[in-house]
């Protein structure tokens, strides 16, 4: 799998029937690891491990209803509050971060209203803060768990 610019971090894979897997340490158990999944991976490790996030407030691919559609984002950070902090949208290394992305983040967000979005393809990373007065103000870095990043 192609390097990242995030943090390496120790993982498990598997080989089953030719296909290799790696193991989710969210969902528990291993998923085909496609160059979109090497992302992922590196993404909830990157805020469990470097960011403060428990794993017990992230949701990995899970289902929304988007205006009677099914859609899966691909991951969220919850605040103690329960509520969606951070949604990010993960590309693979080779798609570009285009304005569609962006657009597919944003949709889910109708739903999430999360206050942070980020879309990554793990070797660019944009996030920022939804800001009603001032629109989308782009941030350095991945939010933090703690809540005075709010």
């Amino acid at each position: 799998m192609d390097e990242l610019c995030l943090p390496p971090f120790e993982y498990k894979v598997k080989k089953q029937g030719g296909v290799l897997f790696i193991f989710d340490m969210i969902r528990k158990k291993y998923v085909v690891l496609t160059p979109e999944e090497w992302v992922r991976q590196h993404v909830v490790h990157y805020l469990v491990g470097h960011k403060g996030y428990s794993p017990a407030v992230v949701a990995v691919e899970r289902e929304i209803d988007l205006f009677g559609m099914s859609r899966r984002f691909d991951v969220v950070a919850f605040g103690n509050d329960g509520n969606p902090r951070l949604l990010v949208e993960c590309k693979a290394p080779s798609v570009a971060l285009s304005r569609q992305v962006f657009d597919q983040a944003f949709r889910y967000n109708i739903v999430l209203a999360a206050p942070y979005v980020a879309v990554t393809n793990g070797i660019c990373h944009y996030c920022g803060r939804v800001d009603k007065a001032r629109g989308f103000v782009f941030l350095d870095d991945f939010p933090s768990a703690a809540p005075a990043d709010l």
